[in-house]
């Protein structure tokens, strides 16, 4: 099987004008020699990401997807200065490129990467890794560690001070976040009216702020293909912004389903976090505490948050399938994942 971050032939409605994108590029960036070739790579469930290929140079476009309804989720942009400034002082990201936004090219504005090359891990570790309970619960360090180095990069230092607005996060987030379900929702979709009373009458006081990822979790990790312990690339920023690491790691332990999980949340499971070894939820945040100095006083909001917008913002790539913006038929089983989230949400609640 391969590990690497695999690619497809473009699907059928994500297609991009290969000759206009070629054209475009050879004029901006030097060196790219012999016809392009592009793939998709199919992993991504909000904007979409493609291979170019020339020769032996490999280039990364991101685009938003067609039909989208939450705009501010893909500003390109934006997330082309993300890039641009984290780099400076977190290496771990890919080197930006350039960035446009002449629609005439493929339809919406776009940017480009180099791409990274590494192992992309998904369900499962590779087997030929071999990984013991011990090298698992070192993956699991390393893995927080990068959180961590993330989390104490000066804004500032890299120009990043208005990315977004600290003041106040928590209480946006909340709210925003309660409203965005409510204009996602179905008719087939839970009410969650509960959860979201439950978080706006817990919103916490002020924290320090910090730059967040938004969606750091395995599977959005390149890692060397030589040392599985080495994350060469952290993937997919199109939700960092400033604000409370606390909310970032429980954004992260939304997806962290582990061993002890019932049923219903290990089949939701897209990330090796239930093999032995594997930290605990508990574990982690323990771990987190104690490398950052945070006092963690009660976690239970930051899982619920995160777990509520994991809700959403599945709800919100199903609201896409339900009306008929896309065929990727990924998406039509979205609705059973918001159901269990929900449930899962109530239990953490009691």
């Amino acid at each position: 099987m391969d590990f690497t971050n695999p690619t497809i032939t473009v699907r059928e409605g994500e297609e991009i004008d290969a000759t206009r994108v070629d054209a475009f590029l050879r004029e901006r960036i030097p060196g790219l020699e012999g016809e392009m070739k592009v793939l998709q790579f199919p992993n991504g469930a909000s904007n979409l990401t493609y291979l170019l290929v020339f020769g032996d140079r490999e280039l990364v476009l991101r685009r938003p997807p067609h039909g989208t309804k939450a705009k501010s989720a893909h500003d390109m942009s934006r997330e082309y200065r993300v890039l641009s400034g984290v780099k400076k002082a977190y290496p771990h990201v890919p080197e930006v490129l350039l960035y446009t936004d002449d629609e005439s090219i493929i339809g919406s504005e776009f940017y480009i990467t180099k791409r990274v090359l590494g192992n992309l891990v998904l369900r499962e570790f590779p087997p030929e890794w071999g990984f013991s309970p011990d090298h698992c619960r070192k993956f699991c360090l390393r893995f927080l560690d990068r959180l961590i180095e993330l989390h104490q990069v000066d804004y500032r230092a890299v120009e990043l001070e208005n990315l977004g607005k600290p003041q106040g996060y928590a209480a946006r987030q909340i709210l925003g976040w309660n409203k965005r379900y409510v204009n996602a929702r179905t008719d087939d979709a839970p009410d969650c009216e509960e959860v979201r009373t439950w978080l706006e009458e817990r919103i916490p006081s002020e924290s320090r702020a910090c730059i967040i990822h938004g969606d750091f979790r395995i599977d959005n990790l390149l890692v060397d293909p030589h040392d599985p312990f080495n994350i060469v690339a952290v993937l997919d920023w199109e939700m960092a912004t400033l604000g409370d690491p606390l909310m970032d790691l429980g954004n992260s332990m939304a997806y962290w389903i582990q061993a002890d999980d019932g049923p219903g949340l290990l089949s939701l499971r897209k990330q090796p976090s239930n093999a032995a070894g594997m930290l605990t939820r508990d574990e982690m945040v323990a771990y987190y505490a104690e490398r950052t100095g945070t006092e963690v006083e009660d976690f239970d909001f930051y899982l619920v948050y995160g777990v509520f917008r994991l809700v959403v913002i599945l709800q919100q790539i199903y609201y896409r399938y339900y009306h008929g913006q896309t065929k990727d038929e990924r998406f039509a089983v979205m609705i059973h994942s918001v159901r269990e989230l929900e449930k899962r949400c109530l239990a953490i609640i009691g």
